[in-house]
């Protein structure tokens, strides 16, 4: 090494060996605390329930919310959301005991803060006795299913 880089040098190091010698080097980074979680947003639109019944109100709500129904009934449906949408997909898919599907309804819609949207299937005969499902999908996805009964 030429004189003139070791002269260069020689203070760095003088400073570098006087501070590992007094101990007091750079503190360290603060580590994330193990409690802190990632904040998530809430979703802009949600459901924030489901009701099955014999009859609505004027907001969409259920008035008479059961879970039995006779064979001559039209049975409703409320999917109760939250938020803002512009245009989201909410859709109520009826299926009777093994998944034999009764109706596939789908809307778009375009609410703001808490609201209704109703769904309903009606049989001009009778329904067969036995187990039905809705299940709730807000843009695709699961919201929520419904169990629900028809006997005499």
């Amino acid at each position: 090494m030429h004189r003139s880089v070791r002269r260069a040098l020689l203070p760095l190091l003088a400073v570098a060996l006087s501070m590992a010698c007094s101990g007091k080097a750079s503190p360290p980074e603060p580590s994330p605390s193990p409690h802190t979680l990632p904040t998530m947003a809430a979703p802009s639109f949600q459901v924030v329930g489901i009701e099955v019944g014999r009859a609505l109100d004027a907001d969409k709500r259920i008035s008479e919310k059961t879970d039995s129904f006779k064979p001559t009934d039209t049975i409703y449906v409320s999917v109760v959301t939250q938020g803002t949408s512009t245009g989201a997909r909410l859709a109520a898919h009826w299926t009777y005991k093994d998944g034999q599907v009764v109706k596939h309804d789908e809307r778009s819609v375009a609410l703001s803060g808490r609201a209704a949207t109703e769904f309903h299937i009606s049989k001009p005969g009778r329904w067969p006795e036995g187990g039905y499902t809705v299940e709730v999908m807000l843009d695709g996805v699961s919201a929520g299913t419904k169990w629900f009964k028809v006997s005499r």
